[in-house]
């Protein structure tokens, strides 16, 4: 059905710049429309740190275009998409007069969530229905999730992909866990403050980046928040997909999310890793694949998607 004759001869989609009100500057994304009248829309919602509406972070070397792929995948079959630069990234980074606008210590994570229901009822007017489905990758699954805290008739259901199934404190623990001493400690003291809602004044330069001060209240809203209790309460459609090679979230955060709500539909996809792409799982190649665009997305992906959205 996905990619029927028809899907093939379909006109090339139709590219559209959006936007939406938000202090202290309007944000921004994409609309990519099918040609005729959308079966239904979704925004995609990125993940963690510098990531654009492609799914990029230039400042990282990852140029994989995962959304980007995605949304194209998705309008040859009839599925409208908004693809966002959240707060302080990207377009939505920046004023009216082209500097930075955002001050990231107000920053919370209820804002992205805000900003999430925001965009799923731009989307669905734009598109001409009555809902938009949120399609989250990596961190932008628990926004997602977070999102559908708040009733909103405006959102259809969730999607997550490479979403972590456990709080972040629990993440952030085992990872910096490995980190040599005096890092590690430093690091254990920092974590436990901000889970009690306290920040720290003073950060070595070695964990600047992760624990600046002037991100440490962000922090502390994203922590608190425990993805499997949020599947949980949702009562909506909910879509869980994981590749096994994924070597920033393991395939266990996808079976967690699945295990808290029992009418998710879980997709485990052999050999796909984080970025949506095939990969070996040795780190140095499974890397590789963030720096190309090129790479089409994993086979049968883009179909799992469209298939659940239009069965709902």
């Amino acid at each position: 059905m996905l990619f029927s004759l028809l899907a093939l001869l379909a006109a090339d989609p139709t590219q559209t710049a959006v936007s939406i009100p938000a202090e202290p500057a309007p944000l921004h994304g994409t609309l990519l429309s099918p040609e005729g009248q959308a079966r239904a829309v979704a925004v995609i919602l990125p993940g963690s740190g510098p990531t654009n509406r492609d799914g990029d972070s230039p400042q990282f070397g990852i140029a994989a275009a995962p959304y980007r792929l995605l949304a194209e995948a998705l309008a040859a079959d009839g599925i409208a998409t908004v693809r966002i630069d959240k707060r302080g990234i990207g377009q939505s980074g920046m004023d009216q007069g082209g500097a930075g606008g955002l001050d990231e210590r107000s920053l919370s994570f209820d804002q992205y969530a805000a900003d999430a229901r925001a965009w799923a009822a731009e989307a669905a007017t734009r598109a001409g229905r009555p809902c938009a489905w949120l399609i989250g990758h990596s961190e932008g699954s628990l926004v997602a999730l977070a999102a559908v805290r708040q009733a909103d008739d405006r959102i259809c259901g969730v999607i997550s992909l490479s979403g972590a199934g456990r709080p972040a404190r629990a993440v952030l623990r085992e990872q910096l866990g490995r980190a040599p001493e005096p890092v590690k400690g430093e690091a254990m003291h920092i974590l436990d403050e901000l889970e009690v809602g306290r920040t720290v004044s003073e950060v070595s330069p070695a964990l600047a980046a992760a624990f600046r001060p002037s991100v440490q209240p962000y922090l502390i809203s994203w922590m608190g928040l425990d993805p499997a209790a949020l599947a949980r309460a949702w009562i909506g459609p909910l879509m869980i997909v994981h590749g096994t090679t994924d070597i920033q979230v393991p395939v266990a955060d996808a079976e967690a999310l699945a295990a808290a709500q029992p009418n998710a539909r879980l997709l485990v996809l052999d050999g796909v890793n984080h970025v949506l792409k095939v990969a070996p799982a040795e780190p140095a190649a499974n890397v590789a694949t963030y720096r190309d665009a090129g790479l089409p997305l994993a086979p049968g992906l883009a179909d799992a998607v469209s298939t659940f959205i239009l069965a709902h």
